[in-house]
């Protein structure tokens, strides 16, 4: 049973420590959309690396993509590097539609 309360305790950590790259990826998202306010991000940490999820308003998942995927390319990449820099280790940006 300690096991599995220190996993929880890890996944509490990995989510506090991913706080950063979260707001850095919520804020790159939010300008880069028409309707900033309809864009919502979340931790999950179910996986063997954590995800940050980005959700936009329907018809704005392209924009974050980007041509031939570049702009979400150069968004994991500003994530991941925060994420680093907070300690946090390897993480994975998802765009959600």
């Amino acid at each position: 049973m300690s096991d599995t309360e220190g996993d929880v305790q890890t996944s509490d950590t990995e989510a506090s420590s991913l706080a950063g790259a979260e707001a850095m990826v919520k804020h790159l998202a939010t300008s880069l959309v028409d309707e900033p306010d309809a864009v919502r991000t979340a931790i999950d940490t179910d996986h063997p690396t954590p995800r940050i999820n980005v959700n936009a308003a329907e018809g704005e998942i392209g924009r974050l993509i980007g041509k031939r995927g570049r702009t979400a390319t150069a968004i994991r990449a500003l994530g991941r590097a925060v994420a680093a820099k907070d300690g946090a280790g390897a993480v994975d940006v998802e765009f959600l539609d």
